[in-house]
């Protein structure tokens, strides 16, 4: 792919081992503990994915049971589908607090250090680990922000549970309530967020800034600029992107580069739209208007997902293009 942190600058002469590589990146010595730490967690992300994907929900019979209230055989039916929803709607939001946690590990090991773009280049397999990390939250906020059965399945569950446990004094302690009392809660607020996914990692980001005082805001906002920039220039330069050895790595790069946008416009003071950003956000936009295939998504979480977006600051060339 050539040297890619180098791009940048438009240097040039440089060894081979320095590009940042998404496809086969693996751990150095000095990238093991962390790696083997996220990448125990990052194993399980494609079953939640699969997951989600064959998520049905259970409609017809919330609708049939809402429709006779009266006929507790349909009461039943409903009650007995949906608990096992609920118990995958459980294992999705346990995941993303497992996601959540490794997140200022992998911050920690590509802000710190001497220099943003000597990490990027050392810690490839971090960066990649990182670029997983983000693609997947844009693949998860997509698949349930367009299946509302998932809000409307854990909405019946905690009705019905709270009638059950009203007519019957000792309900509380049976096993067939899924969930705790405070997670259902927790649950609740996380899908009511229409990418509760993204707003768990720019929270989790904008709290690693606050919590380590001993690196300055600039090590994380340049690493997330980098990091974007880079992706625009891996897809920008045919050269580069002809080089891919997969097909979905394109989009894979795209999916990074917006992910990073959002965190950056959460993380830095005047966000990521304003004029003299160090995100080029025309040429981003650029890019992805040029995906024929797979950019809808991405498009709405820019629109919807980023905070300054709708801040006078922001050129009105950028909301016309994002219009």
């Amino acid at each position: 792919m050539g040297n890619l942190l180098r791009l940048l600058t438009g240097s040039a002469g440089q060894s081979e081992d320095e590009f940042l590589d998404f496809e086969n990146a693996q751990p150095t010595a000095e990238e093991k503990d962390v790696w083997e730490v996220v990448n125990t967690v990052l194993e399980n992300s494609s079953r939640v994915l699969k997951d989600l994907k064959g998520y049905q929900g259970a409609s017809d019979e919330i609708r049939e049971a809402i429709g006779n209230p009266r006929n507790e055989d349909l009461q039943e039916v409903a009650w007995k589908v949906v608990l096992p929803l609920v118990d995958k709607l459980k294992q999705f939001y346990e995941f993303s607090i497992e996601l959540e946690s490794v997140v200022p590990q992998l911050l920690y090991s590509l802000c710190g250090g001497d220099g943003v773009e000597s990490q990027l280049a050392k810690k490839q397999a971090l960066a990649k680990q990182f670029a997983e990390i983000l693609h997947f939250t844009l693949q998860f906020d997509d698949l349930k922000m367009t299946n509302p059965t998932i809000q409307n399945d854990f909405s019946y569950y905690r009705r019905t549970l709270s009638r059950k446990r009203m007519a019957t004094d000792d309900y509380s302690n049976d096993d067939q309530a899924q969930v705790s009392t405070e997670m259902a809660n927790r649950m609740s607020l996380f899908y009511a967020y229409p990418t509760p996914l993204l707003k768990t990692l720019s929270e989790a980001t904008t709290k690693f800034v606050s919590e380590n005082k001993n690196l300055p805001l600039e090590n994380t906002t340049e690493m997330l600029s980098t990091l974007c920039n880079l992706c625009r220039l891996m897809v920008e330069n045919k050269e580069i992107s002809q080089r891919f050895e997969n097909e979905e790595t394109q989009l894979f790069v795209l999916s990074v580069m917006v992910g990073v946008i959002i965190l950056y416009d959460h993380v830095h003071p005047v966000g990521a739209f304003a004029k003299g950003s160090a995100i080029d956000m025309k040429a981003s936009i650029k890019v992805l208007k040029e995906q024929h295939d797979g950019a809808d998504g991405l498009f709405n979480a820019l629109r919807y997902t980023t905070k300054h977006l709708n801040d006078e600051t922001t050129p009105k060339q950028i909301r016309m293009l994002l219009a």
